[in-house]
């Protein structure tokens, strides 16, 4: 969520800010959280000035409400924000990013959360930097004497240092003027790493060369150990691989949070035994004791570490990434087994749906059951928060009390690092190794996809964390799909969503995104929600009662449908041997007594998918009784393929010998299986795939689709190419698949014919020439993303009228069809919108979780076709998938219900019905009678609460984003226009229309 929105009510005129990050204060022990704030000033002249302004908040910081500044740091000449290292914390490739705010009289400590958006703040804070040169006016910031500010601690020292922690030290180039660091500060790194250029160090705002370069950036540059990221320079050739190697060496050797560095080789050309139980000498503090533990100092076993290198290269330098190294890093891959060895790492994967409960015994029986420490724990939870705050707006207290449970339960007998977590609404997912094995951890990504209604709301869906642990790639994936027995095909349904939109970017940008499936090894967990069919409540507990659980497992759903090859397509799951871990009476061992009385089922579910994986145990967890499910844990071995230092130098110095041989042997050359597509009939959101295939000659090539001469895109914006770029060694080809999707952003041009579905296609290689490729086919209109007065207009179904008939009527203006209504008599409202709150009224008034769980891909295309035709009795689809496609409908009208013009005015008179009733009444009659319509609609649902459980909240969360859009290019309403949007639309749900 943009929190600068609630920073901007606060300032004044002439002040802009830029970007807001929310962070913690580091004080000691003491942690308090903190929305820090870019704030630009413009002069008189044209000058701007910049300072940080630090405000305490509210939970969520929505509007200026919310809260209430604290600090202002000015951006003079002597600041200076540098990222540190605390003392005793591990340097963990996506955690957070812990950074120092320096001047004169100044210093504070800040956590900022690991992503994309820090990157940018950080990025912003660098460039509104004055620098130090002597010549440049000293900014004055007389506009900052406006602002009033919480009174400093008047115990301060100068410089005030009162919440620095003195435990942290700079890995970092800082950002800002002001002082040099001493080279020693930067943990002796000149005397282990070589100097070499292609990097950039912020400091003042002016470039220059670091005298030596730091670990993080090391890591992301040159060949990698296969996937994994090495040591070396971007932009140079590799002729020189002693020197990539020493690099390499010098890197991933350093000492980590005091953790001893481990040889990397023996006598027989094997590195170390790492037994996965080593223990270490320190030993935790009692339970009791680590209860009353802030978060900071929950346990000494729970390291929040900054961000590493690769990272940092992002934060501090643009990357580059080139041909050879490409070559250098796929030819490394394919002959990973000559320099790699097997080592086994204990792993203990979680699952705990807590049906939105706190937490509220010790999870020790669940996460520490085994006698050895796991080396990696994955930790996941389904239902974090069942609050329409959590569904509607994303926030919950729930994650910081079930992700301080967890640290405090992990196995005593090591110290774990956190690497990183991720959560939408409910799912969560955590990630710890132990300290030894951090320093081998890198690439983490983490993505989420819901698979809620319309295919976005995150109270179903996936999170997933994927990561490098020396060379093997793996990739945790924690799910809650669709409830209700007879929903299987919902929830294949999801996992399929999930694998197909769950991709994760690569660190080398040329290279295209990484799915599920690209991963050497993957873990699945969560609430899989599969049930037991084809029995009664009472066979079902019977069958548990004797254990025959085998008998019981032949009519489990996911058994069903993995042995039907649907789902879950080469994964295995271990034997089950417990009983269901769903549904029991909360804080019981008994069945479900409620009303419902839900039969027994194995909803909570792990899989896994790979080489070398060894299942030691699968079990549930009946000690714990604080949710209707119990939770569920498995420990693997798995084998990681762990990097021979000496074999890799031999491996690389042979493929840079041999890239050099036959570099300049000839020009690249492909051949394209084919260079024409037609796609035919192409409907509303329903894909349609071509595939061809580049088959390479004798040199290595790199591909690459490119933009046409004024051009933004390299293709339509109905069209994709996956892969549209990417590398081809000698001999080899590549499938490329082009995907035409029409949705919303352009099916309305479509309908006019400002489009066709043509398009020209130019494939690039670098070195080579370009291969042209034709793309043509037709499209058939529809009543998605048509205007609500064409639609009025069109009295016979719109697949039955001709095309200009249809793009003359999509192309009239809104004022010009008030004009016309009084001569032609069209239809008050769209057929279709009839047809479909028709069906709804007669058949789902008391439908449970109506407008709240998604309907099936397949009826939607039935639905469609219906609507498009005219042939509304052949219309026969679950109560949900008709929901779905009502709001599909609204979503992709191109001028919305309550039109763009009356936006604003709709939420400045969100709260006052008599101003918002006026305002319905200028729209347009067509809009006007769209909204009373939905609105009726939507009050008749409300009468039938008993039993569908509606009520006006989650009507009005729905259906504001819908019926009122932002005007300015189209965003999406951020969450303080989301929250006014819900309560313009609350009115007309409990008043009178």
């Amino acid at each position: 969520m943009d929190q600068s929105v609630a920073i901007q009510e606060t300032l004044v005129e002439g002040e802009y800010c830029v970007i807001a990050v929310q962070g913690v204060l580091c004080k000691g022990d003491s942690r308090q959280s903190r929305l820090l704030g870019l704030v630009r000033y413009r002069l008189e002249n044209d000058a701007q000035e910049h300072a940080l302004f630090l405000y305490t908040h509210r939970r969520m910081a929505i509007t200026g409400d919310d809260v209430s500044l604290d600090q202002i740091v000015p951006l003079s000449k002597d600041f200076m924000l540098e990222e540190v290292s605390p003392d005793g914390e591990l340097y963990i490739l996506g955690s957070d990013v812990t950074v120092q705010l320096n001047t004169a009289e100044l210093k504070l400590v800040f956590q900022l959360p690991f992503g994309s958006h820090t990157r940018t703040f950080l990025q912003e804070v660098a460039r509104a930097c004055p620098g130090f040169d002597p010549e440049t006016r000293d900014p004055e910031f007389e506009w900052l004497s406006r602002h009033r500010c919480a009174e400093p601690h008047a115990e301060s020292p100068k410089p005030r240092e009162w919440n620095s922690d003195p435990g942290t030290r700079s890995g970092f180039p800082p950002i800002g003027g002001g002082r040099h660091q001493s080279r020693n500060a930067r943990r002796g790194l000149e005397d282990v790493l070589p100097r070499g250029p292609g990097y950039i160090l912020l400091w003042g705002g002016a470039a220059e060369e670091p005298e030596f370069l730091l670990a993080e950036e090391m890591y992301e540059g040159g060949p990698v150990r296969g996937r994994r990221p090495r040591a070396g320079r971007r932009d140079e050739a590799l002729e020189e691989a002693d020197w990539e190697m020493s690099a390499g060496g010098g890197s991933r050797e350093r000492d980590c949070a005091g953790v001893s560095n481990v040889d990397s080789s023996r006598p027989n050309g094997r590195g170390p035994d790492q037994p996965s139980g080593a223990r270490c000498p320190e030993k935790p503090e009692n339970s009791l004791t680590r209860q009353n533990k802030s978060k900071s100092d929950m346990s000494e076993k729970v390291r929040s570490a900054t961000v590493t290198v690769s990272d940092k290269a992002h934060i501090l330098s643009v990357q580059k990434f080139g041909l050879r190294d490409t070559i250098v890093k796929s030819h490394l891959v394919q002959k990973e087994e000559n320099y790699t060895y097997i080592q086994n790492f204990r792993f203990f994967v979680g699952t705990y749906n807590v049906n939105g409960q706190s937490p509220k015994e010790c999870l020790r029986p669940w996460l520490s059951h085994s006698a050895l420490a796991p080396d990696v724990y994955c930790v996941g939870f389904q239902e974090l928060d069942l609050s329409k705050e959590a569904f509607f707006f994303h926030d919950t207290p729930k994650e910081e009390e079930w992700f301080k449970a967890v640290s405090e339960s992990l196995h005593p007998d090591a110290k774990y690092a956190k690497v990183k977590f991720v959560r939408l609404v409910g799912i969560m997912l955590l990630l710890y190794v132990k300290q030894e094995h951090a320093a081998y951890i890198s690439e983490v990504e983490a993505e989420t996809v819901g698979t809620g209604i319309m295919g976005r709301m995150g109270n179903k869906g996936g999170v997933a964390i994927r990561f490098q642990l020396h060379n093997t790639s793996i990739c945790v994936v924690n799910s809650h799909l669709a409830a209700h027995t007879e929903e299987y095909e919902r929830r294949n349904q999801d996992y399929r969503d999930i694998c197909s939109r769950m991709q994760f970017p690569q660190v080398d940008p040329s290279q295209p995104p990484l799915t599920i499936n690209k991963h050497d090894v993957i873990l699945w967990l969560g609430d899989l929600n599969y049930r037991i069919e084809e029995l009664d409540v009472g066979k079902v507990k019977k069958l548990v009662e004797e254990k025959a659980f085998q008998t019981l497992y032949a009519h489990d759903q996911l058994k069903i449908q993995v042995a039907a090859r649907t789902i879950f397509d080469g994964f295995t799951e271990g034997e089950i041997t417990f009983q269901p871990t769903y549904k029991y009476d909360t804080g019981s061992d008994d069945w479900d007594t409620s009303e419902k009385c839900r039969a027994p089922a194995w909803c909570d579910r792990i899989l896994w998918k790979g080489k070398n994986i060894t299942q030691l145990s699968y079990q549930s967890h009946m000690a714990l009784k604080t949710s209707d499910h119990k939770p569920v844990s498995s420990v693997f071995d798995i084998g990681v393929r762990v990097v021979n230092e000496e074999l890799y130098r031999k491996t690389l110095e042979e493929i840079v010998r041999s890239l050099d041989k036959m570099e300049n042997a000839n020009i690249p050359s492909v051949t394209l299986s084919k260079r024409e597509f037609c796609f035919e009939n192409v409907k509303y959101m329903q894909l349609q795939t071509e595939s061809f295939t580049i088959h390479n000659s004798q040199v290595p090539c790199q591909f690459e689709f490119i933009n046409k001469p004024d051009e933004e895109s390299y293709c339509k914006q109905w069209l994709t190419a996956r892969p549209s770029k990417g590398f081809l060694l000698p001999d080899s080809h590549v499938e490329i698949e082009l995907e035409l999707f029409v949705n919303k952003s352009t099916a309305t041009k479509l309908n006019s014919g400002k489009d066709t579905i043509e398009d020209i296609l130019v494939l690039h290689l670098e070195r080579g020439k370009d291969y042209f490729l034709s793309v043509s086919g037709n499209y058939l209109p529809s009543c998605f993303g048509s205007p609500i007065h064409t639609l009025c207009y069109m009295r016979e179904p719109i697949l039955d009228l001709p095309l200009k008939t249809v793009s003359d009527l999509t192309l009239m203006s809104v004022q010009t069809a008030d004009d016309r209504s009084q001569l032609e008599n069209p239809m008050e409202i769209p057929k279709e919108l009839w047809m479909m709150v028709d069906y709804l009224y007669r058949n789902a008034v008391q439908q449970e979780d109506l407008f709240q769980q998604p309907g099936l891909r397949p009826e939607f295309d039935h639905i469609r076709d219906c609507l498009d035709t005219g042939m509304i009795d052949h219309l026969c689809a679950n109560n949900h998938s008709v929901a779905e496609a009502l709001l599909l409908f609204l979503e992709s009208l191109p001028e919305p219900v309550i039109c763009y013009s009356a936006y604003h005015s709709c939420l400045e008179c969100s709260g006052n019905y008599a101003a918002s009733k006026q305002i319905i009444l200028t729209l347009p009659s067509f809009h006007k009678n769209v909204f009373n319509y939905l609105m009726a609609f939507l009050q008749e649902l409300l009468k039938n609460s008993a039993n569908n459980h509606l009520d006006e909240n989650i009507l009005a969360s729905i259906f504001g984003s819908l019926l009122l859009r932002n005007p300015a290019r189209h965003q999406k309403l951020d969450m303080a226009e989301k929250k006014k949007a819900q309560e313009f639309i609350h009115q007309f749900l409990c008043g009178p229309l």
